[in-house]
């Protein structure tokens, strides 16, 4: 192995010495400046502020709130199960109720099920438990969004008429939330209460966005916020936006009768087995019996349970993806 010089040694540290002392220097000159630059823009900062005519506004309504410090544990097992405590008022039954039915339903199918899985169908307790609180408490917050777009636009006009002929925003928000049928009717009512108690309009009709989960809240909600800071015409803004609803409605309408063939075969997919299945039973029972009796055949039944149940899932998720 050859030996390196100590001269070369010695040049290597002297060297590397100097491209820290370098690395040193170079790193508090960039500090200086930076430092300098900022109390620059500072001062400049201050003295052109007094003399702004125009002023910062942030829409908050498209801004995502983070919670996720503050959750507890309660709400945390509360998202798994695909509910959310803050809107437990909202649902039709109670969560807890919800839950209780769920995880009866589940041990009913695993109790099903453990003679084609055995002791693994155990598993499908705490998973099924699951799937169908998420399924319900989804389909109940789904319901509810289409209930909010479906009424929006006419709350929408309501707004309008009422700013048009001279009543305050306040006055007419209240108007809607009389009107309105619930759950729009219901959201105003809460937005008016907030704002009775202290809370400022732009905090309320941002979480009036949030709780309702739809852009076309948070657009409203940007459009009474821009009023309220700045002024302008707010009428034509919410008319446009009510024009516009619509016509996604119309849109999403036409994509529903686009897509009506493929969910026909769909639901002929999912019923034919199960009809197929069923005269099976009443013309030859014995032969039937077998997917029930013997091992290879609860393992096909499984299996083409399992198959039925992911191509229908495909599917749907087709036609969802593909609806505007």
């Amino acid at each position: 192995m050859p030996v390196i010089p100590h001269a070369l040694q010695y040049s290597l540290l002297g060297g590397a010495c100097l491209a820290l002392v370098g690395l040193g220097i170079s790193s508090l000159l960039v500090t200086r400046a930076q430092g300098v630059r900022e109390r620059r823009a500072r001062r400049l900062a201050s003295i052109i502020a007094p003399h702004l005519r125009t002023t910062r506004i942030e829409m908050t309504a498209f801004l995502a709130a983070d919670h996720k410090n503050d959750r507890s544990m309660l709400q945390n097992a509360a998202r798994i199960f695909g509910f959310d405590t803050e809107k437990s008022a909202l649902y039709p039954a109670k969560w807890w109720v919800v839950l209780l039915v769920t995880f009866g339903i589940a041990w009913v199918v695993q109790s099903l099920s453990s003679g084609f899985l055995g002791p693994r169908s155990v598993v499908a307790v705490p998973v099924g438990w699951i799937m169908l609180s998420r399924s319900y408490f989804g389909w109940v917050e789904t319901r509810r969004k289409k209930l909010l777009l479906a009424q929006f636009p006419d709350a929408l006009a309501m707004l309008v008429r009422s700013i048009r002929v001279g009543i305050p925003v306040l006055e007419a928000v209240r108007a809607v939330s009389r009107e309105i049928p619930a759950p729009t009717g219901t959201e105003f009512e809460r937005l008016i209460n907030q704002v009775s108690i202290g809370a400022s309009l732009d905090d309320a009709v941002a979480e009036l966005a949030r709780r309702g989960g739809l852009p076309e809240y948070r657009f409203f909600a940007t459009a009474l916020a821009l009023q309220n800071q700045t002024g302008g015409t707010l009428s034509e803004t919410l008319e446009n936006l009510a024009d516009v609803i619509r016509k996604r409605a119309a849109l999403r309408a036409k994509g529903h009768a686009m897509t009506s063939e493929a969910r026909s075969s769909a639901m002929i997919l999912a019923v034919l087995p199960f009809f197929t299945g069923g005269l099976l039973f009443v013309l030859n029972p014995t032969y039937i019996m077998l997917l029930f009796t013997d091992p290879t055949g609860r393992t096909m039944f499984a299996s083409a349970v399992i198959s039925l149940s992911m191509g229908l899932f495909v599917i749907r998720t087709i036609i969802r993806r593909t609806l505007p």
